[in-house]
């Protein structure tokens, strides 16, 4: 989800290759030189309304930070390509998010390049009538997979220069200090030497840049967290098949409203129903959804502009907590809410997880479960409470679900927070079915609560607060959705 944990490099794929070796099948039909010749000519000349894109001011501001951190360097950024799912069957493409949020640009290929002081996007334009590749080619071609813009469009709308990306192996070509953002495009990391020391330096900066968000980052984080939470009232309003068809149902129907008002999903959904919900990142999605039980929903729309929610909620299939689930939801509910009052400017990043771990393990000394008072328990030497709890409480959320990967431990999970940044703050409690040191009505439960969180000038604010969290309010809730 993040740069700092590349996928593997695909193979380059410049318009000269494409041109020299069509992405085309085995069962596609012969194509006479007839045929091609006729297809090349008696084209009109259509152009793509792109209006200018509400990035451009703010990715040039940020293009200018980064090179004043790194005077007379060239730094490579690239989006990257497409990556095989299946045969000729591709993955959507979605662009690297260093390179999104230095020049808004998503389309695949792209290659950024900064250096002194000027701005440079690199780029594979739209299909060239004079080849068969707008006709023929699976991957790139118009009359298969739709209209790329023009260097000329795309310069009008991000306000940089685009250059064809087949002039970028000679401007990369020198010996140029060159920093790359590596394991996004095998073609720039084959052609620039590595430096392992300047390159990681490179993701670290990067990522520490968008540690605090900007206001335009704001309303995007607020617009993915508002079409989420329409996701979330969408799967209650369906629960009568969600009954009948189960954790599949959820996770279509959350789908559905992340496509049609975002770009994707930020992440795969975790759809848990019962025991399923102590599984923290279960995404299999494929068991039953059954009265009685709890059903956690972990779910996140990625917005046309790529900023992610992250958020979860827990709720009774049967629309009403039992006692038991009601009270293990209040404490988590305690804890989130520990947590979250303790997100404001100054305070440590780590605060939030301790308020809440603080609440959790007093929880469990109450419950009985602890082999040792909570104090004990909380000791860095000890955390046997975590058995139960299992995660951290916080992490960074933006353009990537656990955004700012890359940054310095100082930069990040031990610094202190400041105004702008955004962060989930989402403790929860997990049983396992098979934990013989719980009791058996317990056993088999997972309760988690998440929100987005961002740090104001004094405090705090909920950018997912429009979905309810108070069991009463939750039961309400669902009481006016379902059928």
């Amino acid at each position: 989800m993040n740069e700092a944990i590349p996928t593997p490099p695909t193979e380059a794929t410049t318009p000269e290759a494409a041109g020299a070796q069509l992405a085309t099948e085995s069962h596609d039909q012969p194509v006479p030189e007839a045929y091609a010749a006729f297809m090349r000519q008696g084209w009109g000349e259509r152009g793509l309304d792109l209006p200018r894109h509400p990035v451009a001011g703010w990715s040039a501001a940020r293009r200018e930070r980064l090179m004043e951190t790194f005077p007379d360097e060239r730094l490579v950024v690239p989006a990257g390509t497409f990556k095989v799912r299946s045969n000729d069957t591709d993955y959507r493409f979605r662009a690297g998010t260093a390179h999104v949020y230095l020049s808004g640009n998503l389309t695949s290929d792209a290659v950024l390049v900064l250096e002194d002081g000027d701005a440079v996007l690199y780029a594979r334009p739209r299909s060239s009538r004079q080849t068969d590749e707008f006709f023929r080619d699976r991957r790139y071609g118009e009359l298969w997979v739709g209209r790329r813009p023009s260097l000329d469009e795309m310069s009008e709308s991000l306000g940089l220069e685009v250059r064809h990306l087949g002039e970028l192996e000679a401007r990369l070509d020198g010996s140029a200090k060159t920093r790359v953002l590596r394991g996004v495009d095998a073609f720039v990391d084959r052609v620039v030497p590595a430096d392992a020391g300047r390159d990681q330096d490179l993701a670290r900066v990067l990522s520490e840049m968008r540690l605090v968000k900007d206001a335009w980052e704001l309303e995007q984080l607020q617009q993915a967290c508002d079409i989420t939470a329409l996701g979330f009232a969408d799967s209650v309003r369906e629960w009568d098949d969600v009954l009948t068809y189960g954790e599949r149902w959820l996770e279509g129907t959350f789908f559905r409203r992340a496509r049609a008002m975002g770009n994707d999903l930020g992440y795969d959904s975790i759809v848990a129903s019962g025991s399923h919900a102590t599984t923290l990142h279960w995404t299999e999605n494929s068991g039953p959804v059954s009265p009685g039980r709890l059903l956690l929903l972990d779910m996140g729309v990625e917005g046309n502009n790529l900023y992610t929610a992250d958020v979860t909620r827990t709720l009774p299939v049967d629309g009403t907590y039992t006692g038991v689930q009601r009270d293990l939801y209040t404490l988590v509910l305690r804890a989130q809410q520990a947590g979250i009052d303790a997100v404001r400017p100054g305070a440590a990043f780590q605060a939030p997880h301790e308020a809440a771990m603080d609440v959790l393990a007093h929880g469990l000394e109450d419950l009985g479960l602890l082999p040792v008072t909570a104090e004990e328990a909380l000791s860095p030497d000890s955390k046997v409470y975590a058995r139960w709890t299992l995660h951290s409480t916080s992490h960074m959320l933006g353009l990537d679900v656990h955004d700012c990967a890359s940054a310095a431990p100082s930069a990040y999970k031990d610094a202190d927070l400041a105004a702008g940044m955004v962060l989930t703050v989402e403790p929860g409690l997990y049983f396992q079915e098979d934990d013989l040191l719980v009791p058996e009505e317990l056993r088999g439960i997972g309760i988690r609560i998440e929100d987005d969180i961002v740090v104001t000038a004094d405090g705090s604010r909920n950018l997912s607060r429009s979905l309810p969290r108070d069991p009463d309010a939750v039961e309400e809730w669902m009481a006016g959705l379902r059928p």
